[in-house]
């Protein structure tokens, strides 16, 4: 992917997160006034779930990208720069996709 791509799916995956995170930090400090049966429904509300896993997704994707970036500029071994990118891709992909499970299976 060219520098420019790059570029712009990090700000693009940076202007999706900033909503999605003001969202949840705000749903998690009304939770403190709330009881317990409120509190189980917002976490089973569907829409919590896909705002879940799009902020996960989502939030990797664009940490995948920074450490790229970061591993350009400052690894100059290219072995060591190929296994690191290559753990950070799976690590990007396994984390959301454990979170997704657990989240669809309420586990």
């Amino acid at each position: 992917m060219n520098e420019t791509k790059k570029w712009i799916l990090h700000r693009i995956s940076a202007l999706i997160l900033a909503p999605l995170f003001v969202w949840l930090y705000f749903s998690l400090i009304s939770l403190s006034t709330k009881n317990y049966s409120e509190a189980i429904y917002f976490f089973t509300n569907p829409l919590f779930e896909i705002l879940t896993i799009l902020l996960f997704f989502v939030g990797f994707f664009h940490a995948k990208i920074s450490l790229n970036e970061i591993l350009e500029d400052y690894i100059h071994n290219q072995k060591t720069k190929d296994i690191v990118n290559i753990l950070t891709l799976i690590l990007s992909l396994i984390i959301p996709a454990i979170t997704l499970i657990l989240l669809i299976y309420k586990i």
